[in-house]
This record gives C-alpha cells, sequence and structure tokens, in this order.
C-alpha cells in the first residue's frame, strides 16, 4: 500500500491495479477531449492505451503548471509529481495514473529523462520568462514538445535513429503554433513567448503585445513566426518515412490537424489576440477518417530498425 501527503495529513492510497490505472488514463485522455485523442483511435489498442497513459501523466503536469493557485503552491506540486515518478520507477506508485505509464516506459523503451525534461518545460512556465532569440524559444519548446514527439516515435515504432530529428522538429512546429494561438491569453497573463529580437526587429515591443496592439507591425510580426512554423511543419514531414504503418496514420492526423490550426491562426491574423483559433471538432474527424483511409507512404528501409 503507497503512502501519499496532503497539506498536513498522511494517509494510505489502496493498490491500483495495472488494468485500472490504464482505464483511468483513457478516461482523462477521453475527458480532456484534445486535439490529439482522436488519432490516437487509429493505433491498435495496446499503442492506445500507452498514448493514454502518456497524454495523462503530461497533461497533469499541464494542469498543475496552469492551476488557479500561488505560484509557490504550483512549484510545490509540481515537485510532488516529480518525486512520485521516481518512486513509481522504483515499485511505488501512490499516483493510480503512474502504474500504467511505467508500464508504458518499460514496455516501448521510452527514455525516462523525456518525462522529467517535460516536467522540466512546466517548471520553467511558472516564472515570468522571456526569451531573446529563437534559439532560446527552441530550448524551451524542446521540453514542453519535443520530448513528447519522441516519446510518442517509441511507442508507436520507428525504423531509424534518423526519426529523431523531425520528431524533435514535430514538437517545435505544434508547440510553435499554440504559442501563436493563444497570444491573446498569455499577454492577458503577462506572458511573451515570441524570440524579443524578432519583435525588436520589427519595432514591435513586448510591452504593446501585452496591451493587445493589432498594428502593422503586429501583422509582420506574425507573419514572421508563421513562418517559422511553417518551416518546422516542413522538416517534421519527414518523420512519415520512419514510422511503424499504425504509427504513420496517427501521425498523420496530428499533423494535419495542427497544421490547419496555423492556416486558421493565419488567417485570423489580429483577432488571435481577442479570441482562441480553434480546430472544429468535425474538422479533426475529417482529418482522422483522411488518415485512417489514406494510402500509407512508403517507409524508410535503408537503415535497421531502432524499435
Amino acid at each position: 500500500m503507497s503512502v501519499a501527503v496532503s497539506g498536513d495529513r498522511t494517509f494510505c492510497l489502496p493498490p491500483v491495479s495495472l488494468a485500472e490505472s490504464y482505464r483511468r488514463c483513457s478516461v482523462h485522455a477521453r475527458r480532456a477531449a484534445s486535439s490529439f485523442y482522436l488519432a490516437f483511435w487509429l493505433l491498435p489498442s495496446a499503442k492506445r492505451r500507452a498514448m493514454c497513459a502518456l497524454y495523462a501523466f503530461l497533461r497533469r503536469a499541464d494542469d498543475i503548471g496552469d492551476a488557479a493557485l500561488p505560484v509557490e503552491r504550483r512549484r510545490i506540486e509540481l515537485e510532488a509529481l516529480r518525486e512520485a515518478l521516481v518512486r513509481a520507477f522504483d515499485g511505488d506508485a501512490a499516483d493510480p495514473l503512474l502504474p500504467a505509464l511505467v508500464d508504458t516506459v518499460r514496455r516501448y523503451a521510452i527514455p525516462r529523462e523525456y518525462l522529467f525534461d517535460a516536467l522540466d518545460g512546466v517548471a520553467m512556465d511558472l516564472d515570468e520568462r522571456r526569451y531573446a532569440t529563437a534559439a532560446e524559444l527552441e530550448a524551451y519548446c524542446y521540453r514542453v514538445a519535443s520530448v513528447v514527439g519522441l516519446s510518442c516515435i517509441h511507442i508507436w515504432g520507428f525504423r531509424s535513429p534518423a526519426a529523431f530529428e523531425p520528431a524533435q522538429r514535430c514538437g517545435l512546429a505544434f508547440q510553435w503554433t499554440n504559442i501563436l494561438r493563444d497570444l491573446g491569453e498569455d499577454a492577458a497573463r503577462g506572458r511573451v513567448y515570441l524570440p524579443l529580437d524578432d519583435l525588436r526587429r520589427r519595432g514591435y515591443a513586448p510591452e504593446e503585445l501585452v496591451a493587445g496592439v493589432a498594428d502593422a507591425r503586429f501583422a509582420a510580426v506574425l507573419d514572421d513566426q508563421v513562418a517559422v512554423a511553417r518551416r518546422h511543419f516542413a522538416a517534421a514531414s519527414e518523420l512519415s518515412n520512419y514510422l511503424s504503418a499504425d504509427g504513420r496514420r496517427a501521425f498523420a492526423a496530428m499533423y494535419a490537424t495542427y497544421r490547419d490550426l496555423l492556416d486558421r491562426v493565419e488567417r485570423a491574423g489580429s483577432d488571435v489576440l481577442t479570441r482562441r483559433v480553434r480546430v472544429p471538432t468535425w474538422r479533426k474527424v475529417q482529418l482522422a477518417a483522411r488518415a485512417l483511409v489514406a494510402r500509407p507512404s512508403r517507409p524508410c528501409r535503408s537503415e535497421p530498425a531502432a524499435s
């Protein structure tokens, strides 16, 4: 029986079976209704359960980071999750979501450091950070998104270490798109995730972004960053060549959904500062269906299998 701590109380948690842990992860993923969930259904059941376990853990971390709690309280809870993860790998999984995650990591040989890198990325959001250059922003995006892509390809199955680079670029493409979609919400919190030197080049100050100034300079900044995201998407498209057949379907659905989101952000223009751009559910279903019936591209066979 595991021991958990809440406030000043210490209490025992009944053990959760592996099957129950996977069930809870699946429920957690379904309730979150993320852009990715439909793509999970393009995978065989075992891989789908593994994706839910991975997603549930990452969602738990993100929820802590975004909670309406004092920063120090969120920092304590995030550190508690980190410690719970360490204990789970040692065989003491107090959190009912963690047995499934640990099983997934072991079953698909996911490097553990990816999960801890993801927690580091959430921790970066607890402080008001600004990124001077695109390289600095990419380092942040690696922690919050690229390690997710790298974890996913271990579950999907990949044929060569050459998959690592496009998987990382996929994370950059998706996260850059998230940043552009969330410009208004982040600005309302005083957060600026765009590279400061790119703003400076257009004569647009971060304080103006926080204030919601939408003029020709902002339009130029947005165009610049959409172009950056598209370059990452172009590099990420190579990932399909290295994946298993079912992995290619899941990746195609996710890739198409996020590229569609970027298109919508570009069309929205300055409206991204006042409303949240979304891909409608019907469109996500349509893109997932296309990925399911599309003839998969031929996988790369030039190097031996890595997973």
